[in-house]
């Protein structure tokens, strides 16, 4: 083995992988996704803080969405901008509810799902 190889070798398990924006959101979305399905799959009143901890999670990254959508440096058109905007205040106002008993939390999770899909490209067209 020469030392070029070797050199090699000691560092490949050093290197990250970078990750792209895109890749980042789907991650942090995918994170906080398991733990409100991870929390609704408990059946008793015992995972209610765990749920509510999960959508509080939930409504920072949809907060931090609706700023970098109202941001006129956000290269998005500017329809899709209003209509992920207006859903950012869906899912923080339908966060409410749940958090007060009167709402299932499953839209949430949907939701979630739907931008998942969209950002790894798996969207079925209608």
């Amino acid at each position: 083995m020469n030392v070029h190889a070797v050199a090699q070798s000691a560092y490949r398990a050093n290197v990250r992988t970078l990750k792209s924006a895109r890749d980042i959101e789907y991650d942090v979305i995918a994170r906080i996704t398991r733990q409100m399905q991870a929390a609704i799959a408990q059946t008793d009143q015992s995972a209610f803080p765990a749920l509510a901890a999960a959508i509080v999670e939930n409504n920072k990254l949809w907060t931090a969405f609706a700023v970098d959508l109202s941001d006129s440096g956000n290269g998005f058109p500017q329809q899709l901008r209003a209509q992920l905007f207006y859903l950012a205040e869906f899912v923080m106002q339908h966060s409410d509810k749940v958090l007060k008993g009167t709402a299932a939390p499953d839209v949430l999770v949907d939701i979630n799902l739907s931008i998942m899909r969209g950002l790894s490209g798996k969207v079925a067209l209608l």
